[in-house]
């Protein structure tokens, strides 16, 4: 194991770098949800048991108090993303030689943690949120920064120590797309969610506010073609005209997709009066309102490696409908804590399924009851962040001796 000497003493807790694009504030992902859980949760434990000396945290977007955060010159700001991603990975490797380890997430952060591993020799871990090649829809948000963002992936997966995956669907996506690696070095550590943080509220405030009313299903994601939005709303216009659609939606990843999905909400407001659109990210307390009142989920991704989404409404004690791709399976068990959609590249099929299943399900009370509770507890039971953080510091140990 690596071993730190201070004093006379051989301390042999790890001095981890958790390297980010997102950290509270700015978080909009998954991933940074992911993180945000995982770092509190790896000091718990860390303390607990005696393994974690000190996290320190490397983000994007400017300095926090509780995070190195780095920013351009106002004279970059227009560069390409992923340009701008490279320089302001290169600008973390100064504050990283006194680490025992580098964990990344997403491509915009892998390369400071293969400039760790190369530079100081330190172990690099990465965990796989999403992978490029899976998402050439990107391209039209990064242009030919694309390009750039594949080879970054590429390039630090190759030399990587380990990659976590957040589901055995996402551990089978890096092994095809990345058939180079070694299937001993990328592990599944399955994403976790707060069940405390995100538990039943009976409090309704805010739906009176809005004047939301009557029986309704809840989608909550960005405003990406990943997230499949685009379809579910084609697939509503099936649904009968009751149900209604609260959409909390919005950091559309480019202009096309954006304003594609805001014709599709108008267009559906214009022929039913329970259509609710937020465009904007909600505070915790509002968003939980949504997920406890809402009579199902829905999750109609093209592209999902756990659907971190489908824990939190679980957990509020909410039905879901979603589709059958990457991880979801994992998490929404199907005839058990909901029903999943099989993904079809036809979209009228995928639309079809959908409109079908959300309306058979939301007029089944007490199968929509049977899975609220099930759900609940399926996320109490097996996804707490004290677990993923216990399975996470035992992986840096391995690779420290």
């Amino acid at each position: 194991m690596i071993n730190r000497v201070i004093g006379s003493a051989t301390d042999a807790r790890l001095d981890v770098a958790m390297l980010t694009k997102e950290w509270p504030p700015k978080i909009y992902g998954g991933a940074g949800v992911h993180v945000a859980n995982l770092v509190p949760a790896l000091a718990r434990v860390g303390k607990v048991e005696n393994s974690v000396k000190n996290i320190s945290v490397h983000c994007f977007d400017g300095e926090r108090v509780d995070a190195h955060g780095y920013k351009l010159e106002q004279a970059l700001s227009a560069l390409n993303p992923a340009i701008s991603a490279l320089l302001i990975d290169a600008a973390m490797l100064p504050q990283l030689s006194r680490s025992a380890i580098a964990h990344s997430h997403t491509w915009y952060a892998n390369f400071a943690g293969d400039l760790a591993k190369r530079t100081f020799n330190i172990p690099h871990v990465i965990t796989a949120h999403s992978l490029e090649p899976r998402r050439p829809w990107k391209a039209e948000q990064l242009g030919g920064g694309y390009e750039i963002s594949r080879w970054i992936e590429s390039t630090s997966y190759r030399r990587a120590d380990a990659i976590i995956a957040v589901s055995d669907g996402m551990r089978e996506d890096v092994l095809d797309c990345y058939p180079f690696l070694d299937a001993d070095r990328v592990v599944t550590i399955r994403n976790g969610i707060d069940s405390n943080k995100f538990s039943p509220t009976s409090s309704r405030e805010f739906l009176e506010k809005n004047s939301i009313h009557g029986r309704f299903a809840l989608f909550v994601g960005r405003i990406t073609r990943q997230k499949g939005l685009k379809h579910l709303l084609h697939a509503f216009k099936d649904v009968p005209r009751e149900i209604g659609l609260v959409i909390a939606a919005g950091n559309p990843d480019e202009p096309g997709i954006g304003s594609e999905v805001e014709t599709l909400i108008n267009e559906l407001k214009s022929e039913r009066h329970n259509v609710w659109w937020f465009p904007t990210m909600l505070p915790h307390e509002e968003l939980l309102q949504l997920l406890s009142a809402a009579d199902l989920f829905v999750c109609p991704s093209i592209y999902e490696p756990l659907g971190i989404v489908n824990l939190e409404a679980m957990a509020c004690g909410t039905a879901v409908v979603a589709s059958a791709v990457g991880g979801i399976p994992e998490v929404v068990m199907h005839g058990v804590t909901g029903d999943l959609v099989p993904w079809s590249e036809n979209a009228h099929d995928f639309k079809s399924d959908l409109a079908t299943t959300i309306t058979s399900l939301i007029n089944d009370q007490a199968r929509m009851d049977r899975y609220a509770k099930a759900g609940r507890e399926r996320v109490v039971r097996e996804f707490g962040w004290d677990a993923v953080a216990r399975s996470t510091i035992a992986l840096y140990q391995s690779l420290c001796h």
